[in-house]
């Protein structure tokens, strides 16, 4: 049966495409700005598309060209060490995102299942953290991270972020609210215990929910730039976004080095746009579950 194109039908087609032009049209000019010559940055920028494309702005900013290339090529000179500080950045999200989501998936599971004095207090506790904006932790977790002597280390960047967030776990609490108690009773006639069905039935039930978690939480920390600067400051332990601010300081020139700036944004894309796609699928099948019993 084929569907009829109302009017109503079409507007709202319109209006979503046009939201997709809106939000993909940032991206796109970045894109356009790091294939462009430096030269022509201010003369081709009646285009789409740069009208003579070349990928010099990739390479010097990754460090394959001299300072003399770069420098011939339109640039500042200035480098990134982009290998190590992709690795700085893929290392930080990745204990973010698998260390929060596993402490926020047991925080949740306790608040859904167990029965302790106090449950409900603790978790109306849990749940208004979140009306406190995150710049109001930000002195208290600086001054306690440099209490610790951990200022300038991976551990001391992700201190304040492993263990949970409120809304992750919230998030997991409705689910785990949501698993058939037949399976648990099962569970526990096979002699297994709380940690037993959180570790063998719980868990592996909640895959979907704890992707859509750990990709998100993925995405909030590779975006991070505030925290990772006041605290990792050194550059054994730099992060990408960082080393942005970094290479458009050492810029020497009066005016920023925007076509090295929008290659070097493009190259620190990248990951979490590929994350994005072979991870897709799988976060919109997890967002599809009602949470009834």
């Amino acid at each position: 049966m084929k569907r009829k194109f109302s009017p109503g039908r079409v507007l709202a087609w319109a209006a979503m495409a046009l939201v997709v032009l809106v939000t993909l049209f940032p991206f796109w000019w970045m894109v356009r700005t790091a294939l462009t010559p430096a030269a022509d940055l201010y003369g081709d920028n009646s285009s789409l598309l740069p009208h003579h494309p070349t990928l010099i702005n990739f390479i010097r900013v990754l460090g394959l060209t001299t300072e003399a290339e770069a420098r011939a090529a339109g640039g500042s000179g200035a480098q990134i060490d982009f290998a190590a500080y992709l690795w700085n950045s893929i290392v930080y999200c990745g204990l973010i995102a698998v260390l929060q989501t596993l402490f926020c998936a047991m925080a949740g599971y306790a608040f859904a299942r167990l029965r302790f004095p106090g449950r409900d207090l603790v978790f109306g506790i849990v749940i208004a953290a979140l009306m406190v904006p995150p710049i109001f932790t930000l002195l208290p977790n600086f001054i306690l991270v440099k209490d610790l002597g951990l200022m300038n280390t991976m551990a001391g960047m992700v201190a304040p972020t492993i263990l949970m967030t409120p809304f992750a776990v919230f998030f997991l609490r409705q689910f785990f609210l949501s698993l058939p108690r037949d399976v648990e009773e099962a569970a526990i006639l096979d002699g297994n215990g709380p940690w037993g069905i959180f570790w063998r039935i719980a868990l592996p039930m909640s895959r979907g929910p704890l992707i859509t978690i750990g990709m998100t939480t993925t995405v909030w920390a590779w975006k991070d730039f505030l925290w990772p600067l006041l605290v990792g400051r050194d550059e054994d332990n730099r992060l990408v976004t960082v080393a942005l601010g970094v290479f458009l300081q050492q810029s020497p020139n009066t005016q920023p080095d925007w076509t090295g700036l929008m290659a070097a944004s493009t190259l620190s894309v990248l990951p979490v746009l590929l994350l994005l796609i072979l991870m897709g699928k799988r976060l919109v099948q997890s967002l599809n579950f009602t949470g009834s019993k």
